[in-house]
């Protein structure tokens, strides 16, 4: 059987199909809009070296490279930003009159519109196709994770090594902090904590309203509206009392986050039954 992992394995599971391009995309906002302006500067400072050189029609296209490669690399609003910007490049350098912003010749005019559609366009179908793929390729990772923690978790020798390699599972999947706490009736017997949020009492709280109704607490929801958690309870036919907690970032909280972690309290009961079988009296007798 598989030894235990830690949270730093989990996190170097592969992501099979991630190109390195895509992983541009969680570059610091400014520096992702200084890219696109670069790439666009090169390809004015290639447009306009060309243009001196030889006679080539539609060189307004080389405008497009930058923001296709703004689209797939850093999303919608740097793509756009490069649009925007070959636009007006096109115009200031390679139109006439020259060096300023004014069009004399009506072509010109439709030539920078087109440019600027055209750009749009490709914008938008290349930053979908980008987070199509982020979303193929996060789908698979989150997969791996699952897989590897079912192997693990049935491993696990007693209880609290079901609880450490959960939260390590957790986080591994969501990257929020999370806590996976033993309750009875009366007091918490433990809790694996991963991150730097700690529960309070009002989690706690609203971590036993889900045990007690047996549906999912949300954070900042009445009568738990201070909670920071989202808790699952863990259902078992062995009667554990346990909670999974997930302490979401409100602007950045995933659209169905209950799908996986419905999965890894499905798993936790299993294990945490087959613990109670393993220690249950038949057990004991037969040692």
């Amino acid at each position: 059987m598989s030894a235990q992992r830690s949270p730093e394995e989990f996190k170097l599971l592969p992501e099979p199909g991630t190109l390195p391009a895509l992983q541009l995309f969680n570059a610091p906002f400014v520096v992702r809009y200084l890219v696109a302006l670069a790439m666009t500067a090169m390809a004015t400072v290639v447009a306009v070296g060309l243009d001196s050189a030889v006679t080539i029609p539609n060189l307004s296209l080389v405008f497009v490279v930058p923001v296709l490669i703004a689209a797939v690399a850093f999303g919608l609003g740097p793509s756009l930003g490069a649009a925007i910007l070959g636009a007006l490049s096109y115009n200031f350098f390679l139109t006439e009159p020259r060096f300023t912003l004014r069009v004399d010749d009506p072509a010109n005019i439709w030539a920078i519109g087109l440019l600027f559609v055209v750009g749009v366009v490709a914008s938008a179908v290349a930053s979908t196709a980008r987070h199509r793929a982020d979303d193929a390729a996060l789908g698979r990772r989150q997969a791996a994770v699952v897989q590897s923690y079912s192997r693990d978790i049935v491993a696990a020798v007693d209880p609290r090594a079901i609880f450490s390699s959960t939260a390590d599972a957790l986080e591994a999947l969501f990257q929020v902090p999370v806590v996976v706490m033993a309750m009875s009736e009366t007091s918490v017997d433990f809790v694996e904590r991963r991150g730097k949020i700690e529960p309070r009492d009002v989690d706690i709280e609203a971590a036993r309203s889900s045990l007690t109704t047996g549906k999912v607490s949300v954070a900042d929801i009445y009568p738990f509206d201070a909670s920071r958690f989202d808790f699952w309870p863990v259902m078992t036919s062995a009667g554990s009392r346990a909670v999974i907690g997930l302490a979401f970032d409100p602007e950045e909280r995933p659209p169905h986050p209950g799908t996986l972690v419905e999965i890894v309290a499905s798993l936790v009961a299993l294990a945490l039954d087959r613990q109670h079988l393993r220690s249950g009296p038949a057990a004991r007798q037969a040692e």
